[in-house]
């Protein structure tokens, strides 16, 4: 039977998901679409949508997928009505719900696999794997200073330096926490380093985790970026060009001496862990580390947040969230039935 397990990539905003959501797209067998902002909104609210047994309550939901620009949903060049409808025919799963759509965008460009891209997914693993339970992850991982110089440029991201260089930070430690827990099945990393220097030998590497051929296509993301990058999002504008080593070690020229000397003493040991060499002896004074430590919090707590709500979704014993649309996931519901 051929692979048809959902393809979810994540990574540090700036990481080069989008590159890599258009490599997949590229292939003939796999469709990824622009990010959406509705799957972790949709789980974090699933009580608002009731039992999803009755077929009232999944039109509800789907019109609140469908209808909502804050959704993204029409970025996917789908029909509404028609999405609508087979949410309602479908599984009564919220995580059923979500894949239906994702199926619908593959359909539209008559690819058998589905999936999905964001970054925010990799803060987000738990749930990711709960919706979709026999995903398979694709994790980009770019250099830490790479990643903050970009972000400080980007038109929609408003943080301080110690926030974005956390962001990184705790990208990383989500990113190990996957590698040790995860079967090697369902989770796989790539450098963004290597992919842009052989794609070729990388792209094969991953084809190969994923139980695809490679197809040389997959080289050439910006072939498929008109169709599969909106417009609006100018900072994705490399994305039309070809795929190029230009950018790595950009940082050089892009942070100021004293934004490097802080995220090389910040994010130093885990830098070094991932083969990245340093260009000195950055220092950070007790102030700039608490500082560091306080942008650190939130982004451990909420992952703490979410394990407790899970413990008290199974005392309450909530309904299953799960998907049952791929033969994996059908195949998980009906042993949980047993």
């Amino acid at each position: 039977m051929a692979n048809d397990r959902p393809i979810v990539v994540m990574g540090c905003p700036r990481s080069g998901t989008t590159m890599l959501q258009l490599m997949l797209h590229a292939h003939p067998n796999i469709a990824i679409p622009p990010e959406t902002r509705f799957v972790l909104t949709a789980y974090q609210e699933r009580g608002r949508f009731g039992d999803l047994t009755d077929p009232a309550n999944r039109r509800a939901l789907a019109r609140w997928i469908v209808d909502r620009p804050a959704t993204k949903f029409a970025d996917l060049g789908l029909d509404a009505d028609e999405v609508t409808e087979r949410i309602v025919a479908g599984p009564p799963t919220l995580g059923s719900a979500l894949g239906i759509v994702f199926r619908a965008y593959a359909e539209r460009f008559g690819k058998p696999r589905w999936g999905d891209k964001r970054p925010a997914y990799l803060s987000n693993i738990d749930v990711i794997r709960q919706l979709f339970p026999d995903a398979q992850i694709v994790n980009i991982v770019r250099d830490g200073r790479d990643c903050v110089a970009s972000l400080n440029e980007m038109p929609w991201h408003h943080a301080d330096i110690y926030h974005t260089i956390a962001q990184w930070a705790a990208a990383i430690d989500h990113s190990r926490r996957a590698a040790r827990s995860l079967p090697a099945d369902s989770y796989c990393e790539i450098s963004y380093e290597r992919l842009v220097a052989s794609p070729e030998q990388e792209l094969t590497r991953l084809c190969a985790y994923l139980g695809e051929e490679y197809h040389p296509a997959m080289c050439e993301p910006s072939r498929v970026a008109p169709v599969a990058v909106p417009e609006k999002k100018v900072w994705h504008k490399r994305t039309h060009q070809p795929v190029t080593t230009e950018q790595v070690g950009s940082w050089a020229r892009r942070l100021t001496p004293e934004q490097l000397a802080l995220c090389e003493a910040l994010l130093g040991s885990r830098l070094r862990r991932l083969g990245y060499q340093l260009s000195g002896t950055g220092r950070a004074t007790p102030r700039q580390r608490l500082r560091f430590e306080q942008a650190m919090l939130r982004h451990r707590l909420s992952p703490a947040k979410r394990a407790a709500v899970r413990a008290l979704d199974r005392i309450r014993k909530a309904a299953p969230v799960a998907a049952q649309l791929t033969s994996g996931q059908r195949a998980l519901a009906a042993g949980e039935r047993r």
